[in-house]
């Protein structure tokens, strides 16, 4: 990638990641008392939400709103429902984590210890870069989450610097069959530029499919607006679609919301709400893409 393609991309930023589920009570203590956020609003989801998500038994379900406490760009959305048990976390095609810039991910794992979220992966650097120092949890929704420290600027890759302890979502994790099907499809539809693959671990993956934690992937880092990116994986021959049940939506990370310029709003939903995602927005829509993912498009 190179700087300044995220300036060509017409996806972007992050505005909101959806996650299913059982106790709201849970998550927010858990991201409130761990994780350096605060509720942002709560309500039901409504029916013609539901439906555009292709999820109406979802409508009447509780949500509930956080974002970091240093900023509200992008904010995760839970919404009450079971955790569908047939879905272990990175062993289906989708959303696969979010991934959170975060200030000092060592002192942070400290912390995280005693918590409700479970440790999968202790800090380490990157296999491809001693700059960038990760560690991911497992959150009370089955959410994956990468919690990402940069020691310094890397040359090329456009992300934001952390305001506080725990900053906001700036690169979202997509799993599929093939690397080629899932750039295309972000490329023909958002105008979002390639990138060249790199090999790495993914230790999610690796626990899902019972591989080596040293394991490598092919993996790459979509460049979207607003210092946001999409990292999209290849996954093992092994790797299937994510179950769910009818009407409602997938476990895990459910949706991804972005804001698109530029982009077709034939069937968009018209929305007048003052919270997030959809505050400043008027229309909304929502597709799938190559791998199944459920994408919310706000239309700028």
């Amino acid at each position: 990638m190179k700087q300044g393609d995220e300036a060509s991309a017409s996806l972007g930023p992050i505005a909101c990641i959806t996650v299913t589920a059982p106790n709201l009570a849970e998550v927010e203590a858990a991201y409130t008392g761990y994780l350096d956020h605060r509720v942002a609003g709560s309500g039901v989801v409504d029916t013609a939400l539901a439906e555009l998500w292709q999820a109406p038994a979802m409508a009447g379900s509780r949500y509930l709103l956080l974002s970091p406490v240093a900023g509200d760009e992008c904010v995760f959305r839970f919404i009450e429902a079971g955790v569908n048990s047939n879905y272990p976390p990175f062993s289906t095609f989708g959303w696969n984590a979010a991934e959170i810039m975060v200030e000092n991910v060592d002192e942070l794992a400290l912390g995280l210890a005693d918590s409700p979220f479970e440790i999968l992966g202790e800090p380490q650097n990157l296999s491809f870069t001693d700059d960038i120092r990760a560690m991911q949890i497992l959150g009370p929704g089955k959410e994956l989450l990468y919690l990402t420290e940069f020691k310094k600027q890397i040359p090329g890759l456009d992300t934001p610097i952390a305001r506080g302890p725990v900053d906001r979502v700036f690169i979202v994790i997509l799993g599929g069959p093939s690397m080629t099907s899932l750039q295309t499809f972000y490329s023909n539809t958002f105008a979002v530029p390639g990138a060249d693959p790199v090999e790495s671990r993914v230790k999610g993956m690796s626990a899902a499919f019972g591989n080596s934690s040293e394991h490598k992937y092919p993996i790459a880092a979509l460049p979207l607006a607003g210092q946001t990116l999409i990292e999209v994986d290849e996954m093992p021959t092994q790797a299937r679609a994510r179950p769910g049940s009818d009407g409602c939506l997938p476990g895990g990370i459910s949706i991804v919301s972005f804001v698109a310029r530029n982009s077709n709003t034939r069937d968009a939903l018209s929305v007048d709400r003052d919270e997030a995602p959809y505050r400043n927005f008027e229309q909304v829509s929502c597709l799938r893409g190559s791998a199944g993912e459920l994408i919310e498009i706000l239309h700028a």
